[in-house]
């Protein structure tokens, strides 16, 4: 498949409204496209075979190189104030809302916390740490699903 047919492939998806993409050919090549709505660009890629030691992860279409008639499709998003702070987390690992699988979550929507409650756990390395609110308020918003993968500053909660 040449860049040519994936560009049109990805054109066809925008108008079709049409959200994931996936293709594997018989020779192992799997190509899959994914369109975001929060994030207005197609992403590929592209799954080598086995024997390749580096994954290929390309953008074809950034936000400043978006092909004219693409342009219409896309409306800028209006700015939203968000009230509150975030609790963000520490580190790279696993999100989880309770101590185990069968306990009720630490905390929810609604409920109100100091500087030391205890919000979630995060599984980093199979070391289980915990993560504290840091702040005083109530919890507006989780914004992890459980048992989800977090980055490094990702937003956990909004706190007001």
């Amino acid at each position: 498949m040449d860049l040519k047919q994936i560009k049109e492939l990805m054109t066809a998806m925008g108008r079709a409204g049409i959200k994931k993409l996936n293709i594997k050919e018989k020779t192992g090549y799997e190509l899959l496209l994914e369109r975001h709505d929060e994030q207005p660009q197609e992403r590929i890629y592209p799954v080598r075979h086995e024997e390749s030691q580096s994954p290929f992860v390309a953008s074809l279409h950034t936000p400043a190189h978006r092909p004219a008639h693409e342009e219409s499709l896309v409306k800028p998003k209006e700015a939203v104030k968000v009230e509150g702070k975030y609790v963000t987390s520490p580190m790279v690992g696993t999100f989880y809302a309770s101590s185990s699988p069968d306990d009720p979550p630490l905390v929810k929507v609604g409920d109100t916390v100091d500087e030391n409650t205890v919000l979630c756990i995060i599984e980093a390395m199979k070391v289980m740490n915990e993560v504290k609110a840091g702040m005083s308020g109530k919890i507006a918003e989780v914004c992890v699903e459980n048992a989800h993968p977090v980055e490094f500053a990702t937003k956990l909660f909004r706190i007001v």
